[in-house]
C-alpha cells in the first residue's frame, strides 16, 4: 500500500528527531559557534533530516538514475523536488564553508603576532625563585607510570574495592597541605560493575607520595555519584553537558582540597583568535562529583587551593607560539631568527601554595642544548623564564643512565634544583618494573657530572663532592656531609624492603631510628635489641631518622 506523502514527511521528521537526540546524548557536542565540533555536529544533523527526506537522492536529475517511484517522478514534481534539494545542498554547504573560512582565518598564518601575545613572559633570577634546599621535598620526581605502579600496589590488598573498581589512568598533581602528591580516583570497571554499585558510588582514592615513594589509599566521607566511567545521568561528562550546554571543555582534573573532600576541576576554553584559533582557557567549573553541584569562576577568582586549570601540553603550546611567532609566520617557516621551543616533555614544581610545570626552551634548530628554562603556573598560566644555559633534559637523562648502565635503569623526566649556585637537574632512576631504584643529580652546564645514590641525600653528598673536585664550589662541607658518632643501645632492630632494597632500622635509647642498607653492609643482620653500639652516622632526611654509615659492638647482649 502507498504510504501517504505527509505520513512519510512525518516519519522521517521523527526519524530525524530521534537520530538528532540520540547523537547529542552520546556525543555531547557544545553548542557554540567557537567549536569545531559543533559545525561538524550541525552537518550531522541536517543528514539525518535530509537522508530520510530523500533530499540527497532526489539531487539526481529525473531520469537519471532514479529508481523505484522516483523514477516515475513527473517533470514538475521532479522539479520542485529539485529545488528543495539544491536548497539542502546548500545548507549543507554552510557548515563546511564555516570550518574551511573560519579555520583558515583563525590559523597562524593570518595571525602569528596574535598568537604570540596569548602568553605574557617574564624574565626572572633563577637563584633567586629557586633557592637551595638541603632536602628537595617540592618536586614531584615520580612520573605517572611509576605512581600508577605504587597506587595500584596500595590498592591490590583491598579485595572489596579491586573486584570491583579501578583507578583512574590519570594521576593529577597537586599541591596538598604544602607538599607535592598525585592523585586519582576510583572508577568502575564496566557496565556491570556500574550496575552492581550504582546505588553505593565511588567509595575512595588513591594519594601517591612522588617525593617519598609511597602511596595511601583514602575513603571518602561520602562516595562520588558522577565520574568518567558512569553511564547515562551518572556519567560525568553527561551531567556537565546538561548544566553547561554552550561551554567549550578542556581539560577535567580530580583534586582534592585541603579538608580533603573531592572536585572535578574542569577548564572551560574559548578562542583568543578569530573563530577557532588559540583556544585558552576562560573559565572553570568547579564540580562536586557527591550531589552534583557546581560553581563556575573567571579564571583571575579560582580559589588558592585549585592546581590544575592549565594542563601542561597548552602551557608548552602557547610557550611555542610565543617563541616561534614573535618574529611573524614567515620568520618561524623561513630563517628562524629568534625562534625557541619548549622540550617535548614537562615536569612539575611546587613554588608558594601553587604547582608550576617545568620544563627546557631550545632553538628550534634542534641541538642538544637547552638555551633557558620555564616555569608556568598551572592555576594562573603566568609564565617566567631563566636564561640558564646548558645540557637540554634528554640529554641528561641519557648521562644518569650511562651512569649505572649496567644496571639497565631508566631516568624520568627531570626537573631543575639549585645546588650551591649550580642549576642541577635532579631525577629518580626506574628499573624495569617502574620501581624507584637511585636518586640522580646531573649539572646543567657540564651533563658529564653525574651523582646516584639511593637517597636524595647520598645522590647530593657524592654530587657536591664532584663539583668540589671540578673546582665549581669550594671545599667546605656542608651539614649533611659531616659523619656523626653516637654509642647507643639498641631498643628494637626492624627490617623492611623499599624499594626492592633490604632497610635496618635500628631504634636506640636516645630517641633516634639509624637508618640503614643491608646491600652496603651484610653484617647489620648481626644487630640484636639490648646490645650497646658505637654508630658513625649522617643526618636523614627526615628527622630523627640518621642514615647509618657504620658501626662498632661495644657490648650488651
Amino acid at each position: 500500500m502507498k504510504m501517504k506523502k505527509t505520513t512519510r514527511i512525518v516519519l522521517s521528521v521523527i526519524l530525524g528527531t530521534v537520530l538528532t537526540g540520540l547523537y547529542y546524548y552520546l556525543v555531547l557536542p557544545p553548542l557554540n559557534v567557537h567549536s569545531t565540533g559543533f559545525w561538524i555536529s550541525l552537518l550531522l544533523i541536517m543528514l539525518f533530516y535530509g537522508i530520510p527526506l530523500g533530499l540527497v537522492r532526489l539531487s539526481l536529475p529525473h531520469g537519471a538514475g532514479g529508481v523505484g517511484r522516483f523514477a516515475k517522478t513527473t517533470p514538475d514534481k521532479a522539479e520542485k523536488k529539485s529545488v528543495g534539494s539544491k536548497v539542502f545542498l546548500v545548507a549543507l554547504a554552510i557548515p563546511v564553508a564555516v570550518l574551511a573560512i573560519g579555520g583558515l582565518l583563525s590559523s597562524t598564518f593570518f595571525n602569528a603576532h596574535k598568537y604570540a601575545s596569548v602568553a605574557s613572559v617574564t624574565e626572572a633570577a633563577f637563584s633567586e625563585d629557586m633557592p637551595e634546599a638541603d632536602v628537595v621535598s617540592n618536586i614531584s620526581l615520580m612520573d605517572t607510570e611509576s605512581a600508577q605502579i605504587i597506587g595500584n600496589r596500595a590498592l591490590g590488598s583491598l579485595s572489596d574495592v579491586v573486584s570491583q573498581y579501578e583507578l583512574s589512568y590519570t594521576y593529577n598533581q597537586i599541591n596538598y597541605q604544602g607538599t607535592p602528591k598525585k592523585v586519582a580516583n576510583l572508577e568502575y570497571v564496566d557496565l556491570f560493575r556500574w550496575l552492581n554499585n550504582a546505588s553505593v558510588g565511588v567509595p575512595g582514592y588513591v594519594m601517591v607520595d612522588p617525593v617519598n615513594n609511597t602511596a595511601e589509599y583514602i575513603r571518602f566521607d561520602k562516595p562520588l555519584k558522577y565520574v568518567d566511567s558512569a553511564y547515562l545521568g551518572d556519567d560525568l561528562m553527561r551531567k556537565l553537558r546538561f548544566s553547561y550546554p554552550t561551554k567549550i571543555f578542556g581539560t577535567v582534573n580530580f583534586e582534592i582540597d585541603e579538608a580533603g573532600n573531592p572536585w572535578f576541576v574542569v577548564s572551560c576554553m574559548a578562542p583568543r583568535v578569530g573563530l577557532f584559533g588559540a583556544m585558552d582557557v576562560s573559565e572553570v567549573i568547579l564540580f562536586n562529583p557527591c550531589d552534583g553541584s557546581s560553581q563556575l569562576y573567571a579564571v583571575a577568582d579560582t580559589p588558592a587551593w585549585i592546581d590544575n586549570v592549565y594542563n601542561g601540553y597548552l602551557a608548552c603550546e602557547k610557550y611555542d607560539w610565543y617563541g616561534t611567532l614573535s618574529g611573524g609566520w614567515w620568520n618561524s617557516v623561513i630563517g628562524n631568527k629568534g625562534c625557541k621551543q619548549t622540550t617535548d616533555n614537562f615536569g612539575y614544581i611546587v613554588l608558594g601554595d601553587d604547582v608550576w610545570y617545568f620544563t627546557g626552551v631550545t632553538s628550534v634548530t634542534g641541538d642538544e642544548s637547552n638555551i633557558g628554562f620555564i616555569i608556568s603556573n598551572a592555576r594562573t598560566g603566568e609564565y617566567k623564564y631563566y636564561p640558564v644555559v646548558g645540557a637540554e633534559e634528554y640529554s641528561a637523562m641519557r648521562a644518569a643512565e650511562g651512569e649505572v648502565q649496567e644496571k639497565g635503569y631508566v631516568a624520568s623526566f627531570p626537573s631543575l634544583i639549585n645546588v650551591s649556585g649550580q642549576a642541577t637537574y635532579i631525577m629518580v632512576l626506574k628499573d624495569a618494573g617502574g620501581l624507584v631504584k637511585l636518586y640522580a643529580l646531573v649539572n646543567v652546564e657540564n651533563y658529564g657530572i653525574v651523582a646516584t645514590g639511593a637517597t636524595q641525600t647520598e645522590a647530593k653528598r657524592a654530587y657536591l663532592d664532584l663539583l668540589v673536585q671540578k673546582g665549581l664550589v669550594e671545599g667546605a662541607e656542608t651539614p649533611d656531609q659531616v659523619e656523626n658518632r653516637s654509642q647507643v643501645t639498641v631498643m628494637d632492630v626492624r627490617l623492611a624492603v623499599l624499594n626492592g632494597q633490604t632497610v635496618v632500622y635500628l631504634t636506640g635509647d636516645d630517641g633516634c631510628v639509624y637508618k640503614g642498607f643491608l646491600d652496603e653492609d651484610e653484617t647489620l643482620i648481626l644487630v640484636r635489641a639490648g646490645q650497646d653500639l658505637s654508630l658513625s652516622w649522617v643526618e636523614g632526611e627526615h628527622p630523627p631518622i640518621r642514615i647509618l654509615k657504620g658501626w662498632i659492638f661495644l657490648g650488651g647482649k
